[in-house]
This record gives C-alpha cells, structure tokens and sequence, in this order.
C-alpha cells in the first residue's frame, strides 16, 4: 500500500526520484517494476505496480470493445501508459510528453493512493486539493454517506 506525500524534484534530465518509502512498499511485494500513464481527467500521472496494471488491463479487455466511450478510455489511458525503470539511484525517466500532459517542470509531489500513486506538479496539486469552508463541509457530507463513516 502506498501512503503519504513526497515532494521531489525533476533534474535536467527529466528524471526524479521515486520516494523511498514507494520503493520499499514494491519491494516488500517483491517486484520493482511500475506502469506509468498520463491521468485522462487531472493534470497528473498515475504510476501503478506492474501487477495491479496487469490486473487493470483484463479488467479493461472484458469491456465492450466497441463501445466508444471505451475505445476513448484506451486510447487515452491505456495506449500511452510505459513501463518505468528504476536506475541505481532509485529514479525514473519521466518522458517529455508526460511532464508536458501532467505540466511538470521541476517540484513534484508524489501522492500515495493506496493501490496506485500519482504524480503531480507541486503548485496543481494545491489547486487540486483547494476547497473553501463550503466546499468542505459538501465533501465531507459526501463522503460520509458514500463511505458509511
């Protein structure tokens, strides 16, 4: 399970670190290995261990393939997602077509989801998760009737 927020930052290579804590939880499921695809509704990336994106697409291969709106989904989810190394000082090459998709230049913030991790640029990420009194009390409202707490 991934948890917890990590700012890193890109170096001039496109490369950044993937937080120590993430590595450990990969390593204690005994695979390195991670697919990386552009986020279709959030300027982000989500980053999934190799297996839970193994899993993931079967779930996505069942669906009606001609369906359009899952035709959309693959093409925008699916089709760009990569498989990502970790070179020896624990970082990945994030491609120049994701740090432009996801509008990353230099301060990232990783985002444990459980699962799954995201990658977002530091400044969308307080945007993203910016509410105001109102807005809080809705949420909170919601989520209590969706989660039963």
């Amino acid at each position: 399970m991934f948890r917890g927020q990590f700012q890193h930052t890109i170096d001039g290579k496109g490369r950044v670190s993937l937080p120590s804590r993430f590595r450990e939880a990969l390593l204690a499921e005994g695979d390195l290995r991670l697919v990386m695809t552009p986020a279709p509704f959030d300027p982000c990336l989500h980053v999934f261990p190799y297996r839970a994106w193994e899993e993931f697409e079967r779930k996505i291969a069942d669906l009606p393939s001609l369906d359009p709106r899952i035709v959309r989904f693959r093409r925008l989810y699916v089709s760009p997602a990569i498989e990502l190394e970790l070179d020896r000082a624990g970082r990945v090459l994030l491609p120049p077509s994701f740090r432009d998709k996801a509008q990353l230049t230099r301060d990232v913030l990783w985002a444990g989801m459980g699962r799954t991790l995201e990658v977002w640029a530091k400044e969308r990420w307080d945007q993203a998760t910016a509410m105001s009194a109102a807005e809080m009390a809705e949420f909170k409202a919601s989520v209590q009737e969706l989660i039963k707490v």
